[in-house]
């Protein structure tokens, strides 16, 4: 006679497996019982006229007026030209290696760092001058070009 292909850890694989499912459906049953019953109203959220989150619904009096479709902007605004192209800006030379032939100026009135290359400048700067430049708009960002000491 053969023997019988069931071991004892064939048999306890399986009554470890059988158990698990058990107390994963008890679990389940448990949840269904305890869950609150929850009405449409409960679940609803408002927001008020500063943008806080309540559970009370907006005053129809506090109501503003209408709102005219025009007047609504759709994408990003339009910048203005004069901020990339505005003529000479002043800086401090933040950054500069002489070697490697760039660096960064510190801009004054805007508190920005825009990157420089030696091949845009009209006078030779070390870290610490104060220089005007223009700026114009480059691959990574704004560039610092026309730059020369300050007087």
């Amino acid at each position: 006679m053969a023997k019988s292909q069931e071991t004892w850890n064939k048999k306890e694989k399986e009554n470890k497996k059988k158990k698990k499912r058990e107390d994963k459906s008890k679990k389940k049953e448990e949840r269904k019982a305890n869950t609150p019953t929850a009405d449409f109203e409960s679940m609803l959220a408002y927001v008020d006229e500063f943008g806080n989150i309540t559970s009370t619904p907006p005053d129809p009096t506090k109501k503003k007026e209408e709102i005219n479709a025009e007047d609504i902007e759709l994408g990003v605004p339009i910048r203005e030209a004069a901020d990339e192209n505005d003529g000479n800006r002043t800086g401090i030379v933040s950054f500069f290696d002489s070697s490697k032939g760039y660096g960064f100026i510190k801009d004054l009135e805007t508190q920005e760092s825009i990157f420089t290359h030696i091949g845009k400048h009209l006078e030779e700067i070390k870290e610490g001058n104060k220089v005007t430049f223009r700026t114009e708009k480059g691959p990574k960002g704004m560039n610092a070009v026309e730059v020369r000491k300050a007087k």
